[in-house]
């Protein structure tokens, strides 16, 4: 766990977006050049090998209409080197709905959000997302998914977060600055931009991972342990974001181990163990029954 966070983090320098936005124009103007010398098949080629990612909204799909899909599994089987983490799932999430996925460890938690996700394609059985395209669907790793040593400040990675507005090859819009400036701003890292996301805290970096998903704006989002490994107020402001994305009528899907945390705030909660056990209202999962058939006893009575 985090001991006690300074929560007002010194940026050391000035944020410039500008100067971010320029970062690699020449490279940029290179490409650009070599893709019209080389014509439409070289640019369409180009586009889908490297810039996929790039599908911005439509003008008249600014809010959440449309962009809420249903995620429906149907007898998903998925896991890594020919081992399956979980067999045979069936599930639902309907749009809007809030959802938590417990179960004990090795219970294929983050194997069937990943695949959910679209991260990990399953063995067999069909995931369908409704009419969801690209960037509907938002994902938040557990922190360790992330080198952090890789050099990069903690503007430019919550600015990935808005990808799909901008590609690989085009300057960001001025809009994206100013959200991402708001995102940290809402989850307590104002003026942190400039810093190396190696020299964040722990729970400062779960802060940074919950701004990048606000950046994609989008209608699902999928949390792997958003609360792992982080104090109190770190907790209780990011549960507060979860809540009000819920509110807002977006889908939430989060891999959590609190069981009164689970409780208190997840109308909906999917108990797996390989297989599910049970999905649906959280007072009829979270029974001292289906505990005992997912094969644990909650510690203290609380969490997983």
């Amino acid at each position: 766990m985090d001991g006690p966070e300074d929560h007002s983090v010194e940026s050391g320098q000035a944020f410039r977006p500008d100067a971010l936005a320029g970062r690699g124009a020449a490279a940029r103007h290179a490409v650009e050049r070599a893709l019209r010398a080389g014509g439409a098949r070289a640019r369409a080629a180009f586009r889908r090998h490297f810039d996929g990612g790039y599908a911005p909204l439509m003008p008249n799909r600014s809010d959440l209409d449309g962009r809420v899909p249903a995620l429906v599994l149907s007898q998903i089987t998925a896991g890594y080197y020919g081992i399956p983490a979980i067999e045979n799932v069936t599930l639902d999430f309907p749009p809007g709905s809030m959802t938590a996925i417990v179960g004990p460890n090795g219970a294929g938690k983050s194997t069937l959000l990943k695949a959910l996700a679209g991260i990990l394609p399953p063995r067999s059985g069909q995931i369908t997302r409704g009419t969801a395209r690209a960037g509907d669907i938002a994902y938040l790793p557990q922190s360790d998914e992330v080198d952090r040593s890789f050099p990069i400040s903690v503007g430019e990675f919550v600015a990935l977060g808005g990808w799909r507005q901008f590609g690989a090859f085009r300057p960001r819009a001025a809009a994206t600055d100013d959200t991402l400036g708001a995102a940290l701003e809402a989850v307590g890292l104002a003026g942190a931009a400039a810093r190396p996301i190696a020299a964040l805290s722990v729970g400062q970096f779960r802060r940074v991972l919950f701004a990048r998903v606000m950046l994609q704006d989008a209608g699902a989002l999928l949390l792997d342990e958003p609360f792992a490994a982080v104090d109190a107020a770190t907790m209780a402001d990011l549960l507060r974001l979860l809540v009000r994305w819920h509110a807002d009528g977006r889908t939430v899907v989060a891999v959590l181990h609190d069981l009164d945390q689970v409780r208190a705030h997840f109308p909906r909660t999917v108990l797996l163990a390989r297989h599910c056990i049970a999905a649906g209202d959280t007072a009829e999962v979270l029974t001292a029954e289906n505990l005992a058939l997912a094969g644990f006893a909650a510690r203290n009575g609380a969490t997983l």
